[in-house]
């Protein structure tokens, strides 16, 4: 089996990088190799940084598997959202270089992390649940309320309002959007100051800041083992 996500240390920086075909679909392979890769960061001390290839960060979960089964379908939904508190309570920080396209878990993966750079162009960002005929799952809508602005939460998440690189900034998918040429600058520079963070103060006040979301994630990973898409 072939690898699927790619982990590199150095300078105290991991960079995670997912590779699984055209759209970086969220398969178990993917998930399985995603927390290897957190495994070493974490082993490491390192700050990560996780991103895709060009163009794309993920188009979401592995349709095969979606389409598969309910069954098959509601485990692979809980696997990721286990993953996505994972990264909301990761003891170091976790930054998304984003250079393209991040849709359904792929946005996900940017909602659950401390700090978003995108690449400026004519890329589309957002939960297009509803649109592909899936309810959103307990876990997704909480992990939306969590982050996104308030006045967006609705339009992504009962609209499916896919919305490009700037706009995800002001709905808080991103914190940054820089041209495609700044890009890997802009990445090095925000991993390498955030490695100067005090990181027990860094994860002590995380945890705080974001018990009430770990909370109630918890309690939707567990409402989502009993629901259906």
């Amino acid at each position: 089996m072939s690898e699927v996500v790619n982990c590199s240390i150095e300078n105290n920086v991991a960079t995670i990088r997912i590779q699984n075909g055209k759209v970086n679909a969220i398969s178990h392979q993917v998930i399985d190799e995603l927390n290897a890769a957190l495994d070493q960061a974490e082993a490491a001390k390192a700050v990560v940084v996780l991103t895709g290839q060009a163009g794309m960060l993920s188009g979401g979960y592995d349709l095969k598997v979606m389409k598969e089964s309910m069954a098959k379908a509601m485990a692979l939904v809980e696997k990721g959202s286990t993953l996505s508190r994972r990264l909301l309570s990761f003891p170091f920080p976790v930054v998304a270089a984003c250079p393209g396209h991040a849709v359904a878990k792929g946005a996900f993966l940017l909602l659950s992390v401390d700090y978003r750079i995108g690449v400026q162009g004519d890329f589309k960002i957002g939960l297009n649940e509803v649109a592909i005929g899936m309810s959103m799952h307990h876990a997704g809508i909480e992990i939306a309320r969590g982050r996104l602005a308030p006045v967006y939460f609705n339009r992504s998440v009962n609209l499916a309002e896919m919305v490009g690189p700037e706009d995800a900034v002001t709905a808080g998918f991103l914190d940054k959007v820089v041209p495609a040429s700044e890009f890997e600058a802009t990445v090095n520079f925000v991993a390498q100051s955030l490695t100067k963070l005090n990181m027990k103060a860094h994860v002590n006040t995380k945890l705080k800041a974001r018990a009430d979301l770990l909370s109630v994630l918890d309690e939707s990973i567990e409402k989502d083992k009993h629901a259906s898409l």
